[in-house]
């Protein structure tokens, strides 16, 4: 009987051994693929972070365009050129100064015409 076991562990050696080269096979694939595996993952949160961004820009995009249409209208565009002082032809321009003032005085006029 002592025989078997001895062929037993001669047998078994080499299943061991076999095992220990499978694993540092496979621990060497994993540190060759380390690398790149985390370049890729890296790439791929990149990606959606950027993705995000370009969405973002292109809903700023719409508005901004949407904004430019509005703006473009020509009753927009002649209030803004009047709230800059912009006059049509054949029109004329009056300032009116110290208006409180002025608003003070009619309203007293209104009073005493009762």
């Amino acid at each position: 009987m002592p025989a078997k076991r001895v062929r037993r562990r001669t047998h078994a050696r080499p299943f061991v051994a076999r095992r220990w080269v499978a694993l540092a096979a496979l621990a060497l694939v994993a540190l060759l693929y380390y690398r790149p595996l985390r370049a890729y993952v890296d790439a791929r949160g990149q990606q959606a972070a950027q993705a995000a961004v370009v969405r973002r820009l292109q809903a700023e995009q719409h508005w901004l365009e949407q904004r430019l249409k509005r703006s473009s209208s020509l009753p927009v565009l002649a209030e803004k050129a009047r709230s800059l002082g912009y006059v049509r032809p054949g029109e004329h321009l009056y300032i009116v100064k110290n208006l409180p003032k002025w608003r003070r005085k009619q309203h007293a006029s209104r009073r005493a015409h009762r």
